[in-house]
This record gives C-alpha cells, sequence and structure tokens, in this order.
C-alpha cells in the first residue's frame, strides 16, 4: 500500500463550544512524526461562535444547512472535501489525548491491509462511574490479551464508533458510509470488513469523550442509536424479563464493585447505587424499543428520540387536502442489478447445451471441475465441506476452478486474490484459480452447483460436458414460505445429477424430484477431532445452541433442559455455535463461536452432546463422536440413515420429555455411556475427507457416464 503523506482531520459541529476550542488546542500536540495534518470542521448551523472560534485556529470551515445533516452523509462530504491520505473522524466533544495522530498512523502500519484505526474514549473527570467503568471494561476487550493493539478481519468484531476512528482514503473511497440516521459507524466496519479491509485498535490513539446524560436523555438516546443499528446492519436486541433482570443485577453489581475499588463513601456507594439501577434498566429498554421503532407510531418515534426524529420506516404523515394536485411523481432511480436473475434467464432461454463427454471421462481421465459457491464467512460449515473436497480432488490429478457467483455483492470489494487467500487459511489450502462471477468463464468438463443460490446459474453456463449439484441439505425447508422456498425447491429439478450427502436426501432427490443421483459421507478431520488427554467433565451438557439457525431445535432443546431441571438433576451447560448469547431456562456458560482445537477440547472434555437436526444431519455429532462424546439427536428425520436407529449416536422423538430421558440417561447410566463412546469412536473411523472425495469423485463419474449413455441430454 501507498505511503501516508498527510492527514484530515474531520468534525462535524452544531454549537460545540464547550469542548471545541479543547478539542481543536489539542490536536498539534498529537503529531510528532512530520506527516502534515489539516483540521476542517463541517459546521450545520452553530449559533455559539463554533464556526468563528474554529476559523481563528487556522481551522477550514464548511457550513452546511442543518436540515441536511446526516451522520452518514456528512461524513461522506467531509471525506470528499478533505485531501488527506487518512480522514480521521472526531465529534466535537472528544478531545484527543497526546500523541494521537502518531498512534493512528501506527495502526496503519500494523498491516497492508489496515483500512481503519480506531482507539478509545476515556472518561473526564466529572464522569459518572457507570459511565466511567463501562468504558474502561468495554475498550479492554478491543485490546489483544497483553493489552497492546489488535486487529480485526472479516469474520471478526466489527464494531467502531466515530468518535473517534481514521479511515485510509481508498478504503473510504471503495466503501463509503451508509447515509443513515445512526450507526453509519458500524455499518461501514462490516461492509469494509466484508470486502476484504482490517481494522485495527490501538490503545494510545485515544480521546477524552463520554456521553453522560441524565437518565431520560440517556434512554432516549439509546432509542436512536438501537434504531440507527436496525436500519444499518439489521440488529435487533433481545428483551426478556428474566435475561434483562439478570443482565442489570449484574452490571450494577459490577458498578458497585468498581466503585468500592475506586474508593467511593458509603453515602455516594449508596446514590449511585440507585442511579445504576435506573440507568441500565433504562438503557436495555429503549435499545430494545429503538431496533423495532419501525413497528411504531411516527408520534410516539419523535417522543422517544433524544433528537425527535422519525426513522427511515416511517411513511411520513399524510398530507393535507389542499385541493387539485399536480400527477405524483417521486425522486428517479436508476435501473440496478436484479438479485436472482438467473431464475428469470434460466425461464427464457432454458439451460445453455451440454457438450459431448470425451472417451474415458467417465472412468480414470484428469477433469477440470468448476465449482461455484455462494459467498462465505469464516467457519461455514458447508463451505468447509466443499473445499476440504475439492482439494482432494487436485490431488488426486483433476484440476479445479472456483467460481464465487455473488448476487448480492458481499464481495464487491474484495479481490480474488485475497478470497483464494482466506480460503487457504480458513479451509484447505486449494491450488487452484478463484474468480468472480463469470466474465473470465471458459468451461469446464464438469460444472458442480454447490447451493440453491448457484444452482440457475450453473446450468446457464456454455461450454461444460456434465452438471452436477453437491446437495448438502434440503435447503427449501430453510424458509418459510417465501420466493426463496419456491427457488430453492424449484433447483432440485433442473437436469443434473445429485451428489447427496445423506441416504435421506438421496431418497427425497430421487423420489420426489426425479433425479438421479449418488451418495457421499461428511468427513472428519482426525488430526484435529480425536480423543486428547483431558479429564472429562463430570454431568456437563455441550449444546449446539445455534439459535439463528432454526432448523437446529435451540427451542426444543432448552425445554428438555427445564425438564431435566425441573428433575433436580445437577448438570452444567456449555453452550456454542453463536456470538451472542441466548435465553436459556438453566444456567449456562457461553461458548460462543471456537476455533477447531478449542472445539475439539470442549468435546474432550464434556459427557453429552446436544446437536439437534430438522433437516440434514450435522456435521458437529461425528466431530463430537470422533473425540469419544457421545450425543443425542432427534429421529425420523435424517439420523438413522446415517447412525443407524440404535448406532453410536442416540436418537430422540420430537418430544421435550423424551428428549430430556434421552440426555438423563448418558448423564448417569455408565454403561448406556460407554456403549455410545465405543460405537461412536468405530463409527468416524471410515469418515474422512479422502473417502468424501472420492464418493465425490465417484458421483462426478456417475454423472459423465450417463452423458455418454444419453448424449443427447
Amino acid at each position: 500500500m501507498s505511503a501516508i503523506g498527510s492527514v484530515s482531520v474531520v468534525v462535524p459541529v452544531k454549537d460545540g463550544g464547550r469542548y471545541l476550542a479543547e478539542l481543536l488546542a489539542a490536536i498539534p500536540a498529537t503529531s510528532s512524526s512530520g506527516v502534515p495534518v489539516d483540521v476542517l470542521i463541517v459546521d450545520s448551523g452553530s449559533t455559539d461562535g463554533s464556526c468563528e472560534l474554529a476559523r481563528a485556529t487556522g481551522a477550514r470551515v464548511v457550513e452546511i444547512e442543518p436540515s441536511t445533516f446526516q451522520h452518514g452523509r456528512t461524513r461522506n462530504l467531509g471525506a470528499e472535501w478533505s485531501s488527506g491520505d487518512v480522514i480521521a473522524f472526531l465529534t466535537q466533544d472528544a478531545t484527543p489525548v497526546a500523541g494521537w495522530v502518531d498512534a493512528l498512523l501506527a495502526g496503519f502500519a500494523l498491516a497492508d491491509d489496515v483500512g481503519i484505526v480506531f482507539g478509545p474514549h476515556l472518561a473526564r473527570p466529572d464522569t459518572s462511574p457507570m459511565i466511567a467503568r463501562e468504558l474502561a471494561a468495554f475498550f479492554a476487550t478491543k485490546a489483544a490479551p497483553d493489552g497492546g493493539p489488535q486487529v480485526e478481519r472479516a469474520g471478526g468484531d466489527a464494531w467502531l464508533s466515530n468518535v473517534n476512528a481514521a479511515y485510509r482514503r481508498d478504503c473510504w473511497a471503495a466503501v463509503r458510509f451508509p447515509e443513515v440516521p445512526y450507526a453509519e459507524d458500524q455499518g461501514f466496519a462490516g461492509a469494509a470488513l466484508e470486502a476484504g479491509w482490517a481494522k485495527a485498535y490501538v490503545p494510545e490513539a485515544a480521546v477524552l469523550h463520554a456521553h453522560d446524560y441524565p437518565p431520560v436523555q440517556f434512554a432516549r438516546r439509546y432509542f436512536d442509536e438501537y434504531r440507527g443499528l436496525r436500519e444499518t446492519i439489521g440488529h435487533v436486541e433481545h428483551l426478556g424479563v428474566r435475561s434483562t433482570t439478570r443482565t442489570v443485577r449484574d452490571l450494577v453489581a459490577g458498578d458497585r464493585a468498581w466503585m468500592r475499588e475506586q474508593g467511593y463513601a458509603p453515602r455516594d456507594l449508596a446514590r449511585w447505587t440507585a442511579r445504576s439501577g435506573l440507568h441500565h434498566a433504562s438503557r436495555q429498554v429503549f435499545a430494545a424499543l429503538g431496533s423495532r421503532a419501525h413497528g411504531m407510531p411516527p408520534a410516539v418515534q419523535r417522543r422517544l428520540s433524544l433528537e425527535g426524529t422519525v426513522g427511515a420506516a416511517d411513511p411520513g404523515p399524510l398530507a393535507a387536502d389542499r385541493g387539485p394536485r399536480a400527477p405524483i411523481s417521486g425522486k428517479p432511480i436508476g435501473a440496478r442489478p436484479v438479485v436472482w436473475d438467473a431464475v428469470r434467464r434460466y425461464a427464457r432461454d432454458g439451460a445453455a447445451p451440454l457438450l459431448a463427454p470425451l472417451p474415458g471421462q467417465d472412468a480414470d481421465a484428469p477433469l477440470h471441475i468448476a465449482c461455484v459457491i455462494p459467498p462465505f464467512d469464516r467457519g461455514s460449515g458447508g463451505h468447509n465441506s466443499i473445499f476440504q473436497t475439492m482439494w482432494r480432488l487436485e490431488q488426486a490429478g483433476h484440476t479445479v476452478s472456483i467460481w464465487i457467483n455473488d448476487e448480492h455483492g458481499h464481495k464487491d470489494h474484495e479481490r480474488p486474490a485475497r478470497i483464494r487467500r482466506n480460503i487457504r487459511e480458513w479451509f484447505a489450502p486449494i491450488e487452484g484459480p478463484v474468480y468472480k462471477e463469470f466474465d473470465e468463464w471458459f468451461g469446464a468438463d464438469v460444472v458442480v452447483a454447490t447451493g440453491w443460490q448457484t444452482a440457475h446459474e450453473v446450468v446457464l453456463l456454455p461450454n461444460c460436458r456434465s452438471r452436477v449439484y453437491l446437495i448438502h441439505d434440503h435447503e427449501s425447508e430453510f424458509y418459510a414460505t417465501s420466493v426463496e422456498s419456491r427457488f430453492a425447491e424449484a433447483s432440485y429439478g433442473l437436469d443434473m445429477h445429485m451428489i447427496c450427502s445423506s441416504p435421506w436426501l438421496q431418497e427425497i432427490v430421487s423420489s420426489r424430484y426425479g433425479r438421479t443421483s449418488s451418495l457421499f459421507d461428511f468427513g472428519v478431520d482426525h488430526d484435529v477431532y480425536r480423543p486428547i488427554e483431558v479429564p472429562r467433565q463430570e454431568a456437563t451438557i455441550l449444546f449446539y445452541g445455534r439459535d439463528a439457525t432454526p432448523r437446529r431445535a435451540v427451542s426444543l432443546a432448552k425445554l428438555a433442559l427445564r425438564e431435566l431441571a425441573d428433575r433436580g438433576l445437577e448438570f452444567r451447560v456449555l453452550s456454542f455455535g453463536n456470538d451472542f448469547e441466548i435465553d436459556m431456562p438453566v444456567p449456562y456458560e457461553h461458548l460462543g463461536i471456537r476455533d477447531p482445537h478449542e472445539l475439539a477440547q470442549a468435546y474432550n472434555e464434556a459427557t453429552v452432546g446436544l446437536v439437534l437436526s430438522l433437516t440434514n444431519y450435522s456435521l458437529i455429532p461425528q466431530e463430537m463422536l470422533a473425540c469419544g462424546l457421545p450425543c443425542v439427536d432427534l429421529e425420523g428425520i435424517s439420523a438413522e440413515g446415517v447412525f443407524g436407529a440404535d448406532g453410536p449416536v442416540s436418537l430422540s422423538p420430537f418430544d421435550p420429555i423424551a428428549l430430556a430421558d434421552r440426555v438423563e440417561r448418558l448423564l448417569t447410566d455408565r454403561a448406556e455411556w460407554q456403549r455410545r463412546h465405543e460405537a461412536g469412536l468405530a463409527f468416524v473411523q471410515g469418515r474422512t475427507w479422502d473417502v468424501a472425495a472420492r464418493q465425490v469423485e465417484a458421483g462426478i463419474r456417475e454423472a459423465l457416464a450417463l452423458r455418454l449413455a444419453a448424449p443427447s441430454r
């Protein structure tokens, strides 16, 4: 990346007199590197002399109409009006500490792909103890374990605040702030990380800043902020009586402990404890209300909003009847790409004709295999299966190219080379090239669809000798009645040979959709998932609590856990698979999303695994079994076809009492636990990704053989 030659500090201002002079006076002392620093004030109607004050310090001032101010739009304008290679944003009440600019530049030097650097907010001396403690605790989580700088990339934490953040100009130009009332910074961070940029936290790049409003104003501000988060990134804040009570109780206890450490007098401790309870309770409630503001009448939103505004979803007041009107017209919007356009093109044109297979391609000739995938993030189980398989097909002598079908534009700002590097780092060390979309399409012996989103595009690709569909689940069941569910269902009727990951799926595509099919089994990485020398923890349930994925039947599992607790059984619950906490009817420990080696250790320490699947079976039970952990799943869906009716996995009816029975037996019956433990280790011995790749290769050969037998297809 090019060197940084200058820095522009951009400060949106409206009546910023309280701290603006202090802020402007502090900036020159924050840089000792010799890099030029200029200051731009974007003022939206100050009447307290802020503009005159800023000009007197040598800052450039641009004045805009107050009605045009918006957090995202105004910062984009500030970036356009500035000239620095780095654009640093402050709010008018954020005073940078000595060395601030130097620390920001050091953050960009941490790695070539760092496009964003941010630092902590330090409490001012008159800040309330709740805010002061929260700031210190919160920003401590952003630092590396040793307290130093930390770099986040795709799949990592996307939190960011434009109170104190800086951007490389080329990063800003590629992403730009979403034009939203609030949370433009977090919207930018999420898009930038997904596009392949990195974000760095530097503890030394600090500012003095704390929003310490009176209780009512504080609650209304949180309403605005969480309404913005909903509009920007779709976040909906959970609100439950028990979970909220527990959260507020824990936060108040933390505030009291912190005040004791700071030496607060008993009278002050009592006074601030009452304020702490009100503070945290109102924040929980108003954050939840803000993220649901789109369903409120405009008048209610204005009353709850600190700024008196209405969110983007508000239709606005009805126009008064003013007699004859001009014809209604709207803002002209140019044509934009539409998602699922391959469905339209297939309906119009049909499938592209296939070339005839060459002799020997159904037997042992090396093939060029083009694998078409949807976009991915770190930790995707389906993509892990795809890349593990494709890498081993390369080892078997085939040429494999990867093509990303990304109609939603998730990877628009991410270069193919970076995507390939991520695949190699996160999943498997593939050797072939990676392409975005199909402008460079050059044909293949076999083209592979890997999800319903890719299927219609695959049948439109020309210059192929055969097509196959690698099916990991019956994806139409992922949705309620919708366009997506119907398109997914239609994908199984396309003219492709289906390679299915379970007998249950194979039966569906053969009997329901009339397609030819073959089978492959999920593999296990036995170098990671294996017994290790750690002690088993008594009565410990390791629960796949992926609440964001309805097909994992988390609600049913919660009922079974409540039943176990009501029986008086003593047990410990560890939940994993979500990066956010979930409401549970029993106390539990939140593991979040862990890397494979950490999961393997958890599988080795637990007593029982609880992983429920309402469609195709999950890969996770196999990984648990490979670590010697017996587990429980649901019967009557797909698991019997893989594990057998009474095999290594204990299968339960779809009933919370029966499910509790199965878990309790594994917790209390040592002989039953040992039987399942030994059966699981034996079951997974032959389940490897090498075997899976050979099965997929056999399915590809079968597809070519069918083409040779019926070349007119």
